[in-house]
C-alpha cells in the first residue's frame, strides 16, 4: 500500500522540487527588463506645503526565472520632494529584492512640494530608478507645484483679491460686517474639507467669460474634479447685502450659495449672472427671506435641490438652466422647491414673490418642481415661457402659476449627462422664449445674441445655426 502511495505522490513531489529549483534560479541576462504598469506617475497641480494624494504602480517579472533587483531608489535622493513605499515599506532607497517569476510588487508615491516663489505653476520632476543586471530602468514622477495664499479663519476687511496665486482657505474666510471683499477676474479660491466662505458684509466676485472667478475644493487631481461635498459652501449671512457673482463658478461643495435673510434694501441682496453652480451634495442655491436676481445662470448636479426658495422674499430668474442629473445616489427631492410659507422672515419679509421666465427646469426625476402652501387667491404667476418637467397632478393643481410654459418635453440638450446644456437642433426650447424678457439680457451665457432672430430661446444658451446644422 505504501509503495502505491509513493508511486502516486513521487511525480508530484519531483515536479514541485523542479519548480522550486526554477524559482531559485536568478535570471542574470543583461537584456532582462522589468515591466511596469505605468512608465510615468503624473500628479495634477499640487499646492505647496500641502501633501498630495497617493498614487501607485506595479512592477512585474514576466520571465520564467527569478529576477534580482539590486536597488530601487529616488533619483533625487534625500532632496527629492517625493516619497515612496515599496511593498509596504517606506523609504527613499531600497537594497536587493528578489522578484520571483510571475510575481509583482506595489510601489506607492506621494509628494509634498516646498514653496516655489512663483505665481504660476512650476514643473517638479524626479524618477524612481530600478537597477537590474547592471542596467537602469526608471519610472518618471511629474507634478505641477503651485504656491498659494493661505487663509485660516481670517476675518477680511474691505480689500481686493488679485489674480495670480490661488487662495487656499482652512476653516473659514469671513467678510466682516460693513466691509466689501472684491475679487478680480481669474481669482481662484480653494477650500479645505468643511471650510466655508461667510459673508456678513458684501462680496463682489466679477470675472469674465475668459477668466471667471472660481470657488472650489482644494484637491485639483483629475479624480476630484467632479466630486461633490469637498467644502461647505458660501453663506451670505443675515444682514449681508449687495452681493454680486458674475461670471463665477461654484463647484463641488455641500451648498453652493445660502442667501440667509439678507438685507433687501437698496439695489438688492444677491445679483447672480453668467455663473455656474455645480456638483452640490445638498443644494445649489437656497434663498430664505432674501432678494435674488439671476440670469444666464446654470445650476446642475445637486443631491437634493438645485434651488430652494422660502420664508418670504423676492426671487427673479431669467434665462436660467436648471438641469439636475445627479449621478451619485438616488434623489427623492425635486430640483426646485418653492414654499410660500406665510411666516415672517428674519428681516421682516413675509410675502414670497417668485418669477421664472425663459428658463428651463429639468432633471432625472418624473417631476422637478414642488410648490407648497400655495392657494389661488393672492398668489403670483411664477413660470412664464419656461420649459419645465412637472407631473400632471402638480401642474393641474396650480394652473394660474404657469403662462405659455412647455411641459412634457425633453429640452434636447446636446449632452445633459456630461453637463453640456447647449440646445440641440430639435430642441423645443428654440424660439419659444418671451421677446420682452430676451431684450432684458440680449446676450446668452456664451455671449451670443438672443435677439437677432424671431424670438429668444428658453434657457441660458441660445441655439446658433451653423453650416453643419443647415446641411
Amino acid at each position: 500500500m505504501l509503495r502505491k502511495i509513493l508511486f502516486v505522490l513521487f511525480p508530484a513531489l519531483v515536479s514541485g522540487l523542479l519548480i522550486s529549483c526554477d524559482d531559485d534560479v536568478i535570471y542574470e541576462d543583461p537584456s532582462a527588463r522589468l515591466s511596469f504598469s505605468a512608465d510615468t506617475i503624473l500628479f495634477d497641480t499640487i499646492f505647496t506645503s500641502i501633501g498630495s494624494v497617493t498614487r501607485h504602480f506595479k512592477v512585474y517579472n514576466t520571465y520564467d526565472h527569478s529576477l534580482r533587483i539590486s536597488r530601487i531608489s529616488l533619483a533625487g535622493g534625500e532632496s527629492s520632494p517625493y516619497r515612496i513605499n515599496v511593498d509596504g515599506i517606506p523609504g527613499r532607497e531600497f537594497g536587493e529584492k528578489i522578484l520571483r517569476r510571475g510575481d509583482s510588487i506595489y510601489v506607492f508615491v506621494e509628494t509634498t512640494i516646498d514653496p516655489l516663489d512663483s505665481d504660476s505653476p512650476l514643473l517638479v520632476k524626479d524618477s524612481i530608478v530600478f537597477e537590474i543586471n547592471g542596467n537602469l530602468q526608471n519610472v518618471k514622477l511629474i507634478s505641477w507645484g503651485q504656491d498659494v495664499h493661505l487663509v485660516r479663519g481670517e476675518v477680511m476687511q474691505t480689500q481686493t483679491l488679485l489674480a495670480g496665486k490661488p487662495y487656499l482657505v482652512y476653516d473659514f474666510m469671513m467678510v466682516d460686517t460693513g466691509h466689501v471683499l472684491t475679487l478680480e477676474p481669474g481669482v481662484r479660491i480653494h477650500f479645505n474639507k468643511d471650510a466655508r466662505l461667510k459673508v456678513a458684509g458684501s462680496i463682489v466676485a466679477e470675472g469674465t467669460r475668459e477668466d471667471p472667478v472660481v470657488f472650489e475644493g482644494y484637491r485639483t487631481d483629475r479624480f476630484y474634479r467632479n466630486i461633490p461635498g469637498q467644502w461647505s459652501g458660501i453663506w451670505l449671512m443675515p444682514g449681508s447685502k449687495n452681493n454680486r457673482f458674475v461670471n463665477a463658478r461654484i463647484i463641488n461643495a455641500v451648498n453652493g450659495i445660502l442667501a440667509d435673510s439678507l438685507d433687501m434694501d437698496g439695489a438688492g441682496a444677491l445679483y447672480l449672472a453668467n455663473s455656474r453652480i455645480e456638483n452640490m451634495t445638498y443644494a445649489g442655491l437656497i434663498g430664505l427671506a432674501s432678494r435674488i436676481y439671476s440670469y444666464n445662470t446654470i445650476i446642475s448636479g445637486c443631491g437634493h435641490f438645485a434651488i430652494v426658495l422660502g420664508q418670504g422674499g423676492d426671487y427673479t430668474f431669467y434665462h436660467c438652466t436648471i438641469a439636475n442629473y445627479w449621478n451619485y445616489s438616488s434623489r427623492n427631492t425635486p430640483s426646485v422647491l418653492i414654499d410660500n410659507y406665510a411666516g415672517i422672515g428674519n428681516n421682516g419679509a413675509s410675502h414670497l414673490k417668485v418669477a421664472f421666465a425663459n428658463s428651463i427646469i429639468h432633471g432625472s426625476r418624473s417631476t422637478e418642481i414642488a410648490l407648497t402652501n400655495y392657494e389661488e387667491s393672492g398668489s403670483d404667476e411664477i413660470f412664464s415661457h419656461c420649459l419645465v418637467k412637472i407631473d400632471e397632478e402638480a401642474y393641474s393643481s396650480h394652473p394660474w402659476l404657469f403662462k405659455s410654459t412647455v411641459t412634457g418635453k425633453d429640452p434636447g440638450f446636446i449632452d445633459g449627462r456630461e453637463s453640456n446644456f447647449r440646445l440641440g437642433d430639435e430642441s423645443p426650447a428654440i424660439d419659444a422664449g418671451d421677446p420682452e424678457t430676451g431684450v432684458l439680457h440680449p446676450l446668452d451665457f456664451d455671449g451670443n445674441s438672443r435677439v437677432s432672430d424671431d424670438a429668444p430661446d428658453i434657457g441660458a444658451y441660445e441655439w446658433i445655426e451653423t453650416e453643419e446644422n443647415d446641411s
